[in-house]
């Protein structure tokens, strides 16, 4: 006999490992709305099936909170058990011997705690309070409500001028989000189950490429009344393409001298060209908004000017303005924001970095374009700094990686200090603060705290900070309530104590994205309409193809592809190419067609009209 042996796996550890492999599917494709005591007790049950059965909270305790969650369900429990089940999750927190012990009982008392109504409503009406009002996962987290199985399902039927038509009906800037959304609707993609999320927002960009059609559909009536919009961004634009539609006259006030907003002034031409945002903008205007361009709220025309003008106005102003690190050195020539550098590319005045080297500060979506964008002005070297680890960056797993193929380096962890000037005030170096990682915070990131080490000392000729955007809300703050530099709107974008404004976007919940803007000016849009006492209906004359009644085997996701490198780092020309009508054919038919199958067919996967 041999006295050691090499393991290797049977068959069983591998069947158990696959099973595993099926848990993490199913867990990264769980909808958005679950009930919550449900999926507490799912969790449970999995925690307890992996303890040693050592220690008597784990053996004992678990088991008993499993019965006690399962009185809940059973509709059974009492007030009473609610607390007992708050009491024993405590216990066995403060007791189990290792974290597998511990996490599980956390989990159950941050459950019972953070929605104590769930549980209160199965002991009390032996149901649960949550309501399934759109089963289908992508749709339900798109902050706009795009109808995305039928548009998949017109790309796949190469439809594509009505899959165009269809988006619009939530979404006026379909090419704008096919080129630049953060597709949050891919997140709980029930296809994960599967293989991996569908590419949604891949689909829709081929649509927009491939669709010819380019006439609006028709307005309603005219009302008679006056809107004015304030801001032509995203958000803007969104709410003046639907109040128009509505047989309302829009206009639209902006201080640039281009429609656009940060669409135009701060996203680099090799995400989004220009003609792309052109596009969905001369769409939107050809409903019949009139325009006025380099005209700034308070320099102009007054605030109070418009308010006397109009029966109802919109403001979404965006963020535009840079914050500040508060730094020694910040003033040093050489030191730019990123959102100036952004807009001054966007104006036709590029800066000249060659031979460079350029440090930016930052690890959000803008401090990815700034560092490609310095790539692309001759940088010699970019080297991206971050207080953070690379895994808690905001920025998009896919451009953190686009950013790296393209030669920038990131440092993690070293937050800055100050900025090294010479005898002449220009930057000679960023001198930084090494990090460690700690205790996780609010926000579900751990903190960093500053480590043990000397100051790090990196030589540049340029620095970049790019850590976070500001509201320029001065204009309006005599009229609406500014709170830390937002304006203060409720969730239907009515400002209180106002007699017709409203507001939403940045300008009320501070940077976000493309779609949360779109989405803030469809809510304006209908409560406008219903403030001025109409109740106008958006929808579209679009049939949706039917579902295909095929079991769809596992099938690889297709991923946009970059252009080669070498054509890429010396020019603002777009970077990602579009799919193939092959792979656009193939990804759609990955669709699992939710909005027909599972819940979708029973509570309605469709909204047809808003």
């Amino acid at each position: 006999m041999s006295r050691l042996s090499i393991e290797t796996p049977g068959r069983a550890q591998t069947v158990v490992e696959s099973l595993y492999r099926d848990v993490e599917r199913r867990l990264s494709a769980s909808p958005p709305g679950l009930c919550p005591v449900d999926m507490a007790l799912s969790f449970l049950r999995l925690c307890h099936a992996q303890t040693c059965g050592k220690c008597v909270p784990c053996r004992i305790g678990l088991g008993q909170l499993t019965s006690l969650l399962e009185s809940v369900l059973d509709s059974t429990a009492t007030v009473e058990t609610i607390d007992l089940i708050e009491k024993t999750a405590r216990v066995i927190q403060d007791t189990a011997d290792c974290a597998i012990g511990y996490e599980a009982a956390r989990m159950v008392l941050q459950g019972v705690q953070g929605f104590r109504e769930d549980y209160l409503s199965h002991v009390e009406h032996g149901r649960c309070l949550f309501g399934l009002n759109q089963p289908v996962p992508c749709v339900a987290l798109c902050p706009a409500g795009v109808d995305i199985p039928g548009y998949i399902a017109l790309v796949r039927a190469h439809r594509y001028d009505d899959a165009v038509r269809l988006i619009r009906k939530d979404n006026p800037f379909p090419t704008v989000c096919g080129y630049v959304c953060e597709h949050p609707c891919e997140a709980r993609c029930r296809r994960r189950m599967v293989d991996d999320a569908v590419n949604i927002c891949g689909i829709k960009r081929f649509a927009c490429d491939h669709a010819t059609g380019k006439t609006p559909p028709p307005c309603a009536p005219s009302t008679g009344k006056r809107i004015a919009v304030i801001g032509g961004g995203p958000g803007g634009l969104s709410a003046a393409y639907f109040l128009s539609l509505m047989g309302h006259q829009v206009v639209v006030y902006d201080q640039r001298p281009q429609l656009g907003g940060m669409l135009r002034y701060g996203i680099p031409d090799y995400r989004l060209p220009q003609e792309k945002l052109d596009a969905d903008i001369s769409f939107i205007l050809s409903t019949g908004i009139e325009v006025h361009t380099d005209t700034a709220i308070g320099r102009d025309i007054a605030f109070s000017d418009i308010e006397e003008q109009f029966d109802a106005v919109y403001i979404a102003i965006g963020a535009h303005n840079d914050k500040k690190l508060g730094i020694e050195g910040e003033d040093s020539h050489g030191v730019y924001a990123a959102v100036q550098l952004l807009r001054d590319i966007g104006e036709g005045r590029a800066p000249d970095f060659k031979g460079k080297r350029v440090c930016v500060i930052g690890g959000g979506n803008v401090s990815m374009d700034a560092t490609r964008t310095a790539i692309r002005l001759g940088a010699e070297s970019v080297t991206c700094v971050y207080r953070r680890r690379v895994a808690d960056m905001t920025a998009l797993a896919e451009e953190i990686e686009d950013a790296q193929g393209e030669g920038c380096q990131i440092l993690p962890l070293q937050a800055p200090d100050h900025i090294e000037a010479d005898e002449n005030g220009h930057v000679t170096a960023l001198w930084t603060r090494p990090q460690i990682i700690s205790e996780y915070g609010s926000d579900g990131r751990p903190r960093p705290k500053n480590a043990r080490e000397p100051l790090f000392r990196i030589p540049c000729d340029i620095v970049i900070v790019a850590i976070g955007q500001a509201i320029d809300a001065k204009p309006f703050e005599q009229v609406t309530p500014v709170v830390r530099g937002k304006i203060q709107a409720e969730s239907d974008a009515f400002v209180p104590n106002t007699p017709h404004v409203f507001a939403g976007g940045d300008a009320v919940t501070g940077p976000a994205t493309v779609i949360r803007a779109v989405a803030a000016g469809k809510v304006a849009a209908a409560n406008i309409d219903q403030h001025l006492g109409y109740h106008h209906v958006i929808t579209v004359d679009v049939d949706i193809p039917p579902a295909h009644l095929t079991n769809s085997p596992a099938c690889g996701r297709v991923e946009l592809k970059n252009r080669p490198l070498a054509e890429c780092i010396d020019n603002f020309e777009l970077v990602k190419c579009g799919m193939t009508e092959e792979e656009a054919q193939q990804e759609t038919s990955r669709c699992l067609r939710c909005d027909h199958f599972g819940y979708g067919i029973f509570k309605g996967g469709r909204t047809s009209k808003w």
